[in-house]
């Protein structure tokens, strides 16, 4: 499997009584596919899995495989402390038919590189699956590094990489070193510059709500190279990633999809919806970034 375009990590809309909300599931699913982007995650933090029982996490990878069919691929989640968790979310995801995999570092454990190699190979044999592994040590601890990835490399199944360490550093490792791991962008500001360096997908929670500007950005520096095109994008966008940052993530991208038309639900405990001050910042914010990036489509001067 190859990683190219927009791979969206889908929000798990929920029922004002806590549940798991199907329908409005199937409607972000629906919106996505609709949108074209080129692929969905399931079970990552976007979509609050961290919140969410091993059943529901379960459930929702076959109904997101129901809904999706073979539309679009389907990447599925298996972050957990344990190993053997992580194992039972993989089994399950080649049982349901995914295309794929995500593989992070075990939360809280802070295993070594060798350890943390170990996990992610052992989570490897249990599915043969294609995997894209998630770097991200601002949530998981450890940092996956040259030793790290010279174990797990030498794997077929580890294609990608969803690369969330904000290190540049650790872009330039990956894309000088180890080439055949493909990069993927998970540091949202960093887009434009995970492009310069070949990268051919981005990981972006949000396109659950700006699917269509997201590709934008994508199509201008990858497909047609119209780095001149992607920084005025990215200008437009910065505002967003900013907002994105200010310590309510999750809670941001549930409202941006409220704002897009999708019922989003509210966000599991211990998350905390935005304030009325909070949604208007981002109301605007929005606003400002559709009406840019329709501008810069549509042939204004960008350079």
């Amino acid at each position: 499997m190859k990683f190219e375009g927009i791979y969206t990590p889908a929000i798990t809309p929920f029922c004002r009584d806590g549940q798991i909300d199907r329908d409005a599931f199937a409607a972000v699913l629906e919106s996505l596919i609709e949108a074209r982007v080129h692929g969905i995650i399931v079970g990552g933090s976007t979509g609050e899995y961290y919140a969410q029982s091993p059943q529901e996490r379960f459930d929702l990878a076959v109904y997101a495989k129901e809904v999706v069919g073979t539309r679009i691929p389907l990447i599925v989640g298996t972050s957990a402390t344990r190993t053997e968790d992580s194992v039972e979310y993989a089994k399950a995801a080649k049982e349901i038919g995914a295309d794929a995999i995500l593989v992070t570092s075990p939360p809280y454990a802070l295993p070594t590189e060798r350890e943390n190699a170990v996990h992610a190979l052992t989570i490897d044999r249990a599915a043969n699956l294609p995997i894209m592994l998630y770097n991200y040590p601002a949530r998981m601890g450890v940092m996956m590094g040259e030793e790290y990835f010279s174990r797990v490399g030498k794997s077929r199944n580890v294609v990608a990489i969803k690369e969330s360490s904000g290190e540049t550093g650790n872009l330039h490792l990956l894309a000088r070193k180890f080439p055949h791991i493909a990069l993927s962008c998970g540091w949202d500001d960093q887009a434009l510059e995970f492009f310069a360096w070949g990268a051919r997908s981005w990981v972006c929670a949000g396109s659950n709500f700006l699917p269509r500007e997201h590709v934008a950005l994508y199509e201008a520096c990858v497909l047609e190279k119209n780095f001149d095109k992607g920084r005025a994008i990215m200008t437009a966008m910065l505002p967003l990633m900013d907002f994105l940052e200010c310590g309510k993530f999750v809670q941001s991208i549930k409202y941006g999809c409220e704002l897009a038309g999708l019922n989003a639900g509210e966000v599991r405990a211990p998350l905390r919806p935005l304030n009325s001050e909070e949604k208007r910042t981002l109301q605007t914010v929005v606003a400002t970034l559709k009406r840019t990036v329709a501008q810069i489509a549509s042939g204004a001067n960008y350079a």
